[in-house]
């Protein structure tokens, strides 16, 4: 949750992610940049992916646990299993534009080659009111 409130400081919509080791150590931790960075693609998930791969020098993070304040979208699912991460942990679901348990359903897609394993509602009210806050503030 510290990666999202950073991100809604920054006014990002709070998704924050943090990546962490098969012995437990945070490899990295990252929260949505894509107005600062001016980067659609800049979305907490690729960033903690990318941060994580250059750490532990390889584009594969078999083992590896990501933690995710909501459910990911489509680009960050399919990054996720091209990753190979492990396991997924995801706060608040996502109807609209999630890419997991909504819409794409990308692992659940035939052509998908890594399924990590899915827990989803993980701090999910806590994820969901903070979304929530954030977008109520900007109506």
């Amino acid at each position: 949750m510290t990666e999202a409130r950073a991100a809604a400081l920054r006014g990002e919509v709070p998704v924050g992610a943090v990546l962490v080791a098969p012995d437990g150590r945070v490899v990295a931790k990252a929260g949505n940049r894509t107005r600062e960075l001016s980067d659609p693609t800049a979305h907490a998930e690729i960033l903690v992916i990318r941060a994580a791969c250059a750490a532990v020098g390889s584009e594969r993070l078999q083992g590896h646990d990501l933690y995710v304040t909501l459910e990911p979208c489509p680009m960050c699912a399919a990054a996720i299993s091209a990753a190979r991460v492990g396991r997924l942990y995801y706060g608040a679901s996502d109807p609209k534009s999630g890419g997991v348990a909504f819409g794409a359903r990308v692992f659940s897609h035939p052509q998908c080659h890594h399924a990590p394993e899915v827990y989803d509602g993980i701090a999910g009210a806590e994820a969901e009111a903070m979304l929530k806050a954030f977008f109520a503030a900007r109506r």
